[in-house]
């Protein structure tokens, strides 16, 4: 597997695996599914400032199988950033996430130079729950109506992962980090 940006040029591939697996995500969670909306899905992302998109992809031959999103990038004396993570169709559920979140975990926490990420987590959500145990994550908690999915308020599990737990420790902070 590889990891890399989305770019602009990825809209037709992305398009295509977002109509292949739409009964997959919704209502889980909605993906770009017009070339506007895929613009302005790619234009959110500053290369880790605030927002990163990145592509999980077949080493062999670049397909797009997942996409993953750190969202809401806080530094000074946080310095976390929250997971978004969608497997596409037909490669859902064959450990291709599994190793594109390990390589997403490792460029968050060794470029970004991030102390944690969380993940929000639908209670039935079994295959992403089993995904983030895998890598370590733990589970913090339930908050009742944290997200705004499918016309509603629902609540998720919280799980949450260090780069101290993951064993993948940057040479030096994050130069936003204060030094007390």
């Amino acid at each position: 597997m590889a990891l890399r940006r989305i770019a602009s040029l990825d809209q037709d591939e992305f398009l295509e695996r977002v109509r292949a697996g739409i009964d997959q995500h919704q209502p889980r969670m909605t993906l770009p599914a017009t070339p506007e909306d895929f613009q302005a899905f790619v234009d959110r992302f500053d290369e880790g400032r605030s927002a990163e998109g990145l592509l999980v992809c077949l080493r062999d031959t670049g397909a797009i199988a997942g996409n993953i999103n750190i969202n809401s990038i806080i530094r000074g004396r946080a310095q976390t950033g929250s997971l978004g993570y969608a497997a596409f169709t037909p490669y859902a559920g064959r450990g291709y996430m599994s190793e594109g979140l390990g390589l997403a975990l490792r460029h968050a926490f060794e470029e970004l130079r991030l102390h944690r990420l969380e993940a929000q987590i639908r209670p039935d959500n079994h295959a992403s729950i089993r995904l983030v145990q895998r890598l370590g994550f733990r589970y913090e908690g339930y908050s009742p109506d944290l997200l705004f999915i499918d016309g509603a308020w629902r609540g998720h599990g919280r799980w949450a992962i260090t780069n101290d737990m993951a064993g993948i420790v940057p040479g030096a902070a994050h130069p936003t980090l204060p030094s007390r």
